[in-house]
């Protein structure tokens, strides 16, 4: 009786558990890198397959998955999601968006909070900065090309080129402004709100005018061609992107589906 009753609880573990757990390698643009570590474990815990979280800027993300690295989940802006789309690197039936983020501006906690609350007066908050943090545009950050296009569009590209800090990330790891801020290498710094968001020594100012916000920054999740294991893959897209997901995707400063 006693070999029965631990048969029968062994057999009935066995059914919550996944047949085949996987080990699921995700490669994220670094906007969502605080949100993926918030959300990993839950799925972890859920799903029992194991996310392995890799990330780089939008650009590089990109440039990996066109060389055929073998990933299971990317995620990436929706220009280079469809650009990889098209070539056949990413499973058009598997393309989920996740959410949209808005570039912020941080400075050094308890520093004077510059005004950005109109196009004009960022233009003066830049002006008047001594140095000016953001990430650099020659590594492939979305938010690093779109406000080299503000400062031009702004017509102070020349006048604030001598106090520019392009910030530039390592592998594995997207450039943080907000730190280069914290440490005084920049009195200003601008990135999407979610690689903001949680840098110690840091004041989070607020969002850029929505004129100047680039419609560029909206991710989206898909399984890439090479992927050995697109079912787990899939259960990882439908996880972060379900509505369960939503309150945590809004804590980290993105707007969820």
């Amino acid at each position: 009786m006693r070999l029965l009753i631990l048969a029968a609880l062994v057999i009935g573990a066995s059914s919550f558990a996944p047949v085949h757990a996987a080990d699921i390698k995700l490669l994220s643009a670094g906007a969502l890198r605080s949100l993926l570590q918030e959300l990993a474990p839950d799925f972890e815990k859920t799903s029992g397959h194991h996310p392995i979280l890799d990330f780089a800027t939008a650009g590089g993300v990109e440039q990996r998955i066109a060389s055929g690295e073998a990933i299971d989940v990317a995620i990436l802006t929706e220009p280079r999601i469809k650009k990889l789309q098209g070539e056949g690197k990413i499973d058009k039936e598997s393309i989920a968006l996740i959410g949209r983020a808005s570039i912020g501006l941080a400075v050094k906690k308890g520093a004077p909070r510059p005004d950005i609350g109109s196009v004009d007066a960022f233009k003066r908050t830049l002006l008047a900065a001594k140095s000016i943090g953001y990430t650099d545009p020659a590594s492939g950050g979305t938010s690093g090309i779109h406000m080299a296009k503000v400062f031009e569009q702004l017509g102070i590209a020349a006048e604030l080129k001598p106090k520019l800090r392009p910030i530039s990330g390592s592998a594995g790891a997207p450039p943080l402004v907000g730190e280069a801020v914290a440490k005084g290498e920049a009195e200003i710094g601008m990135q999407p709100i979610s690689e903001l968001i949680g840098i110690p020594g840091v004041d989070i100012v607020g969002p850029l005018p929505a004129e100047l916000q680039s419609p560029d920054l909206v991710y989206f999740a898909g399984i890439p061609a090479a992927s050995a294991q697109p079912a787990p893959a899939k259960a990882l897209i439908d996880f972060l992107a379900g509505f369960e997901a939503a309150p945590i995707i809004k804590s980290k400063g993105l707007e969820p589906r």
